[in-house]
């Protein structure tokens, strides 16, 4: 009996351990159950030597027996209920974790994953945790460096004002989500790169204007960029759009302020000249006349109230000066009396500032019209030029005197004269070509002198022709006289009897027979006639004539004979200029 309690114990307990082994899936289940029922036999063997020993009865045994398969068969089911509790807690684990994993995978955007098969239990929650574990931390990983790009962000955004990028700050971003966040936030700070070193430029200008400007920031937005720190700045577009708006102004600021000092120089300089300020006192202001700041236009526009004050106590002497740089403009632009007279204030004697301002007006008035038509004027002032030149070796060419000069003038001025006779017309016609394209253009006529510049051309060269036909008709007159004068000298004239008024009481005498007395003149064998000497009254008180028959007759005496040397002399004289002026003829000729 207590052999058939000792097997049931054995079946029972290697039941036991199969069942257990086989749920729990292990391989040595067989080895392990053979192994545990020999320890059993060895147990219920020693049990049994002790009983025998102590002379338990049989039936004691078999109770004892009982017992032990109780406690056994307890322990097994004990053990069983939680190997089985064990497989429970597997599967419930692999279930687990592979909800967990689908649901990571579709948080992470990754493919679900497939089992293998043939794999136990065991390995399969083992692997499927690993996965679970693996996805949590990649989930970890993407949801720290997308906090981390969040953060970037925000602070990137509050530098630029600029709004933040749409995204589910709570959603598991993929891999494609997290590169286009990195390349958003890689952008954003690249545009907060630029915008920091366009507003460091900008306010580097900024600053140098000011300082251009003598001006310092009076706004809380140029305190801001000028006073504060650099990194504090806000760098929205709408502040880089004032930033520059605040450039562009101080630079329109300091274009007006150089503009304004250009215009306050030539004021002072116009105003010295006009005053005529030595150039030692000029010297004071030298610093001012090239720099464009503030405090240099402030002094410039002293000077200018200062010159301004001085011009107004000398406004008599600068109104004449103003007179005389339109009547230089006048000459230069040819203007005629009547174009002169239609400025009536040049003819006003009440000097005041109005009048003067009147005069600085129209010297600007014409100051300007002479700069717009300046091609013309000075091609205008050539020809002039020109034909004065022209009219003088004209009338060098008719002066006999220009024969003994030495040293090759005769030809210079030959050849000079000949180059202008041929030089004139073709600047007449150039002329002519730019008045008409002038004319054209402007729809009015181009006045020399109040008339047409060809008209008045074609007037000079005529007066000039006039002119030389008269001096030409004077010379043959000149030349006729010459030649009547050398033959009265030569051959004497018929005599002129002058009418005699008796005396009272006076005879008539009788009368003689007329003789024709004659002188004879030293060096000369000629006869010269008695009425020769008659007409030169003023030898008649020291003549002494004795006449035959009561009648007069020259005596030969000294102041005879020095009377006719002297007409003889100047018979000599006027035949050299006559022959001196037929060989200048002759030479205008060739």
């Amino acid at each position: 009996m207590l052999e058939t309690g000792c097997l049931c114990v054995k079946t029972c307990f290697c039941t036991a351990l199969r069942s257990i082994w086989r749920a729990v899936s292990c391989p040595l289940g067989e080895v392990l159950a053979a192994e545990s029922v020999a320890c059993l036999n060895k147990a219920l063997c020693h049990l049994k030597d002790i009983w025998e020993e102590i002379g338990i009865p049989e039936d004691q045994r078999l109770q004892r027996t009982a017992v032990v398969k109780s406690h056994v068969k307890g322990l097994l089911d004990m053990m069983i209920a939680e190997e089985d509790d064990l497989r429970g807690r597997l599967v419930s684990s692999i279930e687990s974790c592979r909800r967990d994993l689908d649901a990571l995978c579709m948080e992470l955007q990754l493919p679900l994953f497939k089992e293998e098969e043939g794999h136990t239990m065991l390995q399969q929650e083992k692997d499927i945790r690993t996965r679970v574990e693996a996805a949590m931390t990649q989930k970890k990983q993407r949801m720290q460096e997308l906090r981390a790009l969040l953060l970037q962000e925000q602070v990137l955004c509050d530098i630029l004002r600029m709004d933040t990028h749409r995204i589910d700050h709570e959603a598991v971003p993929s891999l494609g989500q997290l590169d286009t966040y990195r390349h958003h936030v890689a952008n954003l700070s690249a545009e907060k790169e630029r915008r920091h070193a366009e507003f460091v430029s900008i306010k580097k200008d900024i600053i140098s204007r000011m300082e251009d400007l003598d001006r310092l920031p009076d706004t809380s937005f140029e305190r801001e960029v000028i006073c504060e720190d650099e990194e504090a700045f806000c760098l929205s577009e709408e502040n880089i759009s004032s930033l520059k708006l605040l450039l562009a102004q101080l630079e329109e600021q300091k274009v007006e302020n150089e503009l304004l000092c250009d215009a306050y120089r030539a004021k002072v300089r116009e105003l010295w000249d006009t005053l005529q300020v030595s150039q030692k006192d000029r010297e004071v202001l030298a610093d001012h006349m090239i720099v464009s700041r503030k405090r240099n236009m402030d002094a410039l526009q002293a000077e200018v109230t200062r010159l301004e004050v001085l011009r107004l106590q000398s406004i008599r002497d600068l109104t004449e000066a103003k007179r005389v740089e339109v009547a230089q403009y006048w000459e230069k632009c040819f203007f005629s009396i009547e174009q002169r007279r239609t400025f009536v204030p040049y003819y006003d004697d009440d000097f005041t500032e109005e009048l003067l301002n009147l005069h600085e007006s129209e010297v600007q008035r014409l100051k300007q019209h002479h700069q717009e038509h300046q091609e013309l004027f000075e091609g205008v002032q050539r020809w002039e030029d020109s034909w004065r030149l022209y009219l003088d070796l004209e009338r060098k060419a008719t002066d006999p005197s220009r024969f003994t000069n030495r040293g090759g003038n005769l030809l210079k001025e030959e050849k000079q004269r000949a180059d202008l006779h041929k030089s004139l017309p073709k600047l007449e016609k150039n002329l002519k070509a730019q008045i008409d394209a002038w004319e054209k253009e402007e729809g009015r006529e181009f006045l020399v002198n109040g008339q047409k510049f060809l008209q008045y051309v074609e007037e000079q060269w005529e007066v000039h022709r006039t002119e030389k036909e008269q001096e030409k008709l004077q010379r043959v007159k000149q030349l006729k006289k010459s030649k009547q004068m050398e033959e009265e000298m030569l051959y004497g004239t018929a005599p002129r009897t002058p009418s005699k008024r008796r005396l009272p009481g006076a005879q008539t005498p009788g009368k003689v027979r007329k003789r024709g007395p004659v002188v004879l003149t030293p060096g000369r064998g000629k006869p010269l006639r008695v009425s020769l000497l008659e007409r030169n009254k003023e030898n008649a008180p020291h003549l002494n004539v004795t006449t035959l028959g009561g009648a007069s007759r020259p005596r030969a005496g000294p102041q005879c004979h020095l009377s006719a040397n002297s007409v003889t002399s100047s018979c000599s004289e006027i035949a050299k200029e006559f022959v001196n002026v037929e060989s200048a003829l002759q030479s205008m000729s060739v």
